[in-house]
């Protein structure tokens, strides 16, 4: 802990007992997020009863002695780049952007520039937020490189905070939504349902999620908009009550339905593309990408509490491969 750091030293009640870590670090000190103590633990800012944790999902224990050092939020390290941004909303405290497929949101390993990050530093010049951690300055919640559509973004940490708490409520307190259009081979038996599996890394391969007993919480919600290609394809509105990494992708192909040009989780229908029609089968080889689209997202805005609503058309790539569909069924 460095000395210029402010230090937390708090020892567990008995009302606190079973909190999350983040969660008690968070009660003990509103002025701080939760989603800002989360990134300390993981990264190693924090120790329990003596020791290092980095499991923010650690259940806290009477007694027990949490201490961490709270370091000022630190300078965006990515450099600025002046890359075009489609911009759907823009005030002093956030901004809503459309984003395209193939652009990753923050840097990480193989892509340390040209990310939604970058593009931001530039466009915001200076007012993102700190509390999003050094690599990820403002970003609330994220998108799959390959996915296309709506991401908020805060630039003060005041409006992070706020965003943050909403999207950690997943929206059952407020008017949180976020939807997606999805194409998905085959059809539902059921017109709507719920998928609801908890997810964790699969052990097998670090790039993807796996349903697993003693994974995170993980809760979709869909419903069929309509059978495409003789009912080869289907179009599914997916909501999200919870927002885990690769989600939809990982839920649908779970149920039997995995999402059109998916290559990670929908590899083993690949060949099903030789039985759509060639214009929808030239149209799929096109989209390059996952059929998968952010189109809706609702929130309370941080500052007046206005509920915000945005909606995105379908990408034109992904509008294509619809069309394409809808000829043959």
């Amino acid at each position: 802990m460095a000395l210029e750091d402010r230090l937390l030293d708090y020892t567990v009640d008995h009302g606190e007992t079973g909190l999350r870590l983040d969660a008690f670090l968070a009660g003990r000190d509103p002025k701080t997020s939760r989603s800002r103590f989360k990134a300390l633990i993981k990264e190693g800012h924090v120790r329990v009863g003596g020791r290092k944790l980095d499991e923010p999902n650690y259940r806290v224990k009477p007694g027990e002695r949490i201490e961490t050092a709270l370091p000022e939020p630190a300078e965006a390290e990515p450099a600025a780049e002046d890359i075009p941004l489609n911009t759907v909303y823009e005030d002093a405290d956030l901004i809503v952007v459309d984003k395209a497929a193939g652009m990753v949101v923050h840097p990480a390993p193989g892509a340390w520039s040209g990310t939604l990050v970058n593009a931001l530093l530039f466009h915001c010049a200076g007012s993102l937020s700190g509390i999003g951690g050094v690599k990820r300055p403002g970003i609330v919640h994220r998108l799959d490189k390959e996915t296309s559509g709506l991401l908020v973004v805060a630039k003060n940490d005041a409006a992070h905070q706020a965003l943050a708490e909403q999207f950690a409520d997943h929206g059952r307190e407020g008017p949180l939504e976020r939807e997606y259009a999805a194409l998905v081979w085959n059809v539902p038996q059921l017109p709507a349902g719920s998928v609801d599996a908890p997810l964790d890394r699969d052990p097998k391969n670090r790039e993807k999620r796996a349903v697993r007993p003693a994974g995170r919480a993980a809760i979709t919600h869909w419903k069929v908009e309509e059978r495409l290609a003789g009912g080869r394809v289907s179009l599914l509105a997916c909501r999200l009550e919870t927002g885990r990494t690769h989600q939809i992708r990982v839920h649908m192909a779970h149920i039997g339905h995995p999402l059109l040009g998916d290559r990670l989780y929908g590899s083993a229908f690949r060949t099903k593309a030789a039985l759509l029609a060639p214009e929808a089968a030239e149209a799929l080889e096109g989209l390059g990408r996952q059929a998968l689209h952010a189109r809706l997202l609702a929130f309370a805005h941080p500052a007046s509490g206005a509920t915000m609503r945005f909606e995105s058309p379908l990408p034109k790539e992904m509008e294509t491969l619809l069309q394409a569909l809808r000829k043959v069924g």
